[in-house]
């Protein structure tokens, strides 16, 4: 379980978010620093205790049309070896010292549990509330459920959104993957989770993305106070 501490972060998320993400790929401010308001999320549990784990939406109403962003987040006590590039920036927390923010969708921790939630091995939990699971969060999941483990090996940017490929193992840890790479039943194999990046009401950015098998959708709040919901992410069994 996650314990949520409400306590001080110098910088802010928010302070180091402004300065990220206008470097990245699926940014719709041409460059224009953003103003962003935190907007809605969940969290998820690391089992080990170790990473905290955050599917935060922020919005950035520095244009002509408010824009919001769906960015997932580890916070870590100590460096994630080999992600250097996923790395948003330190800060300084009011309890646990420093900390190390990055990207989650580099993440191998959250990776895994993105993956239990689409198959329904974990809930989510709300954003602001230790212990307290987010019933507003659903999702969904039609293909036959992998029990073994999954491993990321790449990630990359679609247009509006980032693909997590992952090669999944059997049930006793050993990867066994069909002659196209597709994950059959309990064999293991290889999927594909393309997490949304520009959140848009009602609308999944799924385009490009062949033979979905599940989602998983959740709220936020629009800048004028109304609830919007959406897909914040697709789980697919044929890699881009």
């Amino acid at each position: 379980m996650a314990v949520i501490h409400h306590t001080t972060l110098t910088p802010s998320k928010l302070e180091l978010l402004t300065s990220w993400l206008p470097t990245q790929p699926w940014y719709e401010g041409d460059g224009r620093r953003p103003e962003l308001t935190k907007a809605g999320g969940f969290r998820l549990d690391d089992p080990q205790g170790e990473v905290g784990m955050e599917f935060m939406v922020v919005t950035d109403v520095s244009g002509d049309r408010p824009v919001s962003y769906h960015v997932p987040l580890t916070y870590r006590g100590a460096p994630l070896e080999g992600a250097d590039r996923a790395l948003i920036g330190t800060t300084e927390h009011g309890v646990l010292g420093r900390r190390w923010i990055y990207d989650g969708t580099h993440d191998p921790v959250l990776a895994a549990q993105l993956h239990a939630l689409f198959v329904g091995d974990v809930e989510a939990q709300d954003q602001n509330e230790s212990d307290t699971p987010d019933p507003s969060v659903t999702r969904s999941f039609t293909g036959a459920a992998t029990p073994g483990p999954i491993r990321p090996t790449a990630v990359a940017d679609a247009p509006h959104a980032t693909d997590i490929v992952a090669d999944v193992a059997t049930a006793d840890g050993t990867a066994d993957a069909t002659v196209d790479g597709a994950v059959d039943g309990g064999r293991g194999g290889r999927l594909t989770m393309r997490v949304t990046r520009v959140l848009r009401p009602g609308e999944a950015d799924s385009a490009g993305v062949a033979d979905v098998l599940g989602h998983v959708a959740a709220g936020w709040r629009l800048p004028d106070g109304a609830e919007a919901r959406g897909v914040f992410a697709v789980i697919t069994d044929a890699p881009r």
